[in-house]
């Protein structure tokens, strides 16, 4: 599999699944056994998993929050089936504008690519972030 492979995996969750609260997009491309682990910007740590982040989704939809589909890609790496994303979003999925660094894990399994791991740091939008791909890390693919 490749690196290409993985982004079109993240932008069809962004673009499509998770800004249109698709539920049976997300119950796919979420693994089963997938964690979330939420560091805010206070440090406080949250531990979620499958069932939960799918809960909050539709909580989001429920109040009308809009999910956000800017991104930068800040690595990308795949090793077979497992693959990793290291990511900059800005979401408002802690209450608040925010940026969010996400570590996020997938495993191809099933004939799809699912993401079993999610690590998300959360800190204030300030506004002020370049917002540009780091190329260089991941561009190397060689499909």
């Amino acid at each position: 599999m490749s690196i290409s492979a993985i982004k079109s995996v993240m932008q069809n969750l962004m673009n499509s699944a998770a800004s249109n609260f698709d539920h049976d997009a997300l119950d796919k491309i979420y693994h089963d056994d997938m964690r979330i682990l939420m560091i805010d910007a206070n440090g406080n740590v949250n531990h979620s998993d499958k069932p939960n982040f799918m809960a909050t989704f539709k909580s989001m939809h429920d109040q009308g929050i809009e999910v956000n589909t800017w991104a930068e890609y800040n690595d990308i790496s795949v090793d077979g089936d497992n693959a990793h994303v290291l990511i900059t979003r800005k979401n408002k999925l802690a209450g608040y504008d925010a940026l969010l660094v996400l570590s996020i894990d997938f495993v191809f399994e099933s004939e799809r690519w699912q993401i079993t791991r999610e690590v998300i740091f959360v800190r204030p939008d300030t506004g002020d972030y370049p917002g540009e791909d780091n190329k260089a890390s991941f561009m190397s693919d060689a499909d």
